[in-house]
């Protein structure tokens, strides 16, 4: 299954029943970690979200509403014997936060916390079954938005055709990344002549909080779920530009520069007790638009 869990929707603080920033992306029988608000790990409990299966935490920016909750869940995982490897991602001065509220609090970690620094667009993880790339959002500090991608072959060998060529078993999986083959008498037999089209590879981005903006267009385009910040209404257009936010219809309008599948809205401001109208104002400019619901998972 390749699904997002929607673990808090909430902007700056808890709020109408809704909780800050985090989510939980399955994929590969893994679960991947997007920044982690202040109850986090209450959420994870809720939602029954597997904490033995979390391989990796991504964390966008260090306003406490993607961070607040680290501590705590990293914490947990030693109260529990954790004893696998951790990843964690995020700007560099993550480590600084982290290994001072270790240190003041005399902790040790049972199990290994292998901390990646963001800098800039990168390609953070390139495994077999998927990848991950990063990107600058704009926001008022540094922040990063990420893009998940399946990492299936793109061509699936049709055993008939090969066999007829005698194809060993060894060389399958060229063919399945496209490669052409070359028989011994010198022949050279067409890829599509050995294979067929495989499963598409879908792709989830998740824009942490930014400013309304085309820069990072280019690292989501034709993604097929794309999660946007909606801080605010139309009518807080100017208080979203202030401060480096988003309205449900600017991030609509994301959405269909880019060419998107589907949208997600998100990181709703407390201002607003009901959200309904946030997903009225962006279908209005992108049909295919749903706000994000605390404790659903939306497949991607």
């Amino acid at each position: 299954m390749f699904g997002v869990t929607i673990l808090g929707n909430n902007s700056a603080v808890p709020a109408h029943d809704r909780h800050p920033t985090a989510q939980a992306v399955t994929i590969a029988g893994e679960v991947l970690l997007l920044d982690c608000g202040e109850g986090t790990q209450l959420q994870i409990k809720n939602y029954h979200v597997k904490r033995s299966r979390i391989t990796r935490i991504f964390i966008s920016h260090l306003h406490g509403d993607h961070y607040f909750g680290l501590i705590g869940l990293l914490s947990s995982m030693a109260l529990i014997n954790r004893n696998t490897p951790l990843h964690l991602y995020g700007p560099a001065a993550l480590k600084e936060l982290i290994d001072l509220q270790l240190h003041v609090s005399d902790s040790v970690l049972p199990y290994e916390l292998i901390f990646h620094p963001l800098s800039g667009a990168a390609t953070l993880v390139q495994g077999s079954k998927y990848r991950i790339d990063v990107f600058p959002v704009e926001h008022r500090i540094e922040c990063y938005g990420f893009l998940i991608r399946e990492n299936h072959a793109p061509r699936k060998i049709d055993p008939e055709k090969t066999s007829s060529f005698e194809i060993p078993h060894a060389y399958y999986e060229k063919l399945q990344w496209g490669a052409d083959y070359q028989t011994k008498d010198g022949r050279i037999i067409k890829n599509e002549n050995l294979t067929t089209p495989g499963k598409k590879n879908l792709s989830y981005a998740y824009c942490a909080d930014t400013l309304y903006t085309d820069s990072f267009l280019p690292y989501i385009n034709h993604v097929d779920l794309l999660y946007h910040e909606s801080t605010y209404l139309d009518d807080f257009e100017q208080q979203a530009r202030s401060r480096f936010h988003s309205t449900a219809r600017q991030a609509a309008m994301t959405a269909g520069k880019a060419k998107a599948g589907r949208l997600l809205l998100g990181h709703f401001s407390s201002k607003f007790k009901e959200v309904q109208l946030f997903e009225q104002q962006a279908r209005e400019v992108f049909p295919y638009t749903d706000l994000s619901q605390e404790g659903v998972t939306y497949l991607v």
